[in-house]
């Protein structure tokens, strides 16, 4: 994939500051190896996908199991981070890099509300991905809005 922008997209004229510390919990495994495999968004009836929690976090996974959907945060390493304005295929005029769900943004820090299929040990099996394969996992959260399992 071509780093050039495409007509309508402005480039921001910055150097990316290092002022916040993040750690990876874990990677996310899916059957895309390459950016433009991805869906636009996932799907909770997508393919299987799995979430691998680092072993130093396995035990933040406690009570997880109650609930049947989460929201996962992730850090789509692969994507620009200079774009002020975007002009995607689908839409017919650019727009600024706040107003779409793009990768490429200044903190490319994403989120998906993924259908938690089952736990075991330390590796998550999940339906709603739409990341590269080995994207690094910032978080896991409860969907705040989702139903927890009976028992």
């Amino acid at each position: 994939m071509s780093d050039a922008p495409r007509p309508g997209e402005a480039i921001a004229e910055t150097s990316l500051a290092e002022d916040a510390r993040l750690t990876f919990i874990g990677r996310l495994s899916t059957p895309w190896r390459e950016r433009g495999d991805c869906p636009r968004q996932g799907s909770v009836d997508g393919p299987e996908c799995r979430v691998e929690v680092f072993p130093r976090w396995q035990a933040a996974l406690d009570g997880l199991e109650r609930f049947e959907e989460l929201e996962l945060l992730y850090w789509m390493d692969q994507a620009r981070r200079d774009l002020l304005t975007q002009f995607p295929a689908h839409l017919s005029a650019p727009r600024g890099t706040f107003a779409l769900r793009s990768p490429a943004r200044p903190n490319p820090i994403a989120t998906s509300r993924v259908r938690l299929i089952g736990i075991s040990g330390r590796m998550l099996t999940v339906r709603g991905l739409d990341c590269v394969d080995g994207t690094p996992l910032l978080d896991i959260k409860p969907d705040r809005c989702a139903f927890m399992r009976r028992g």
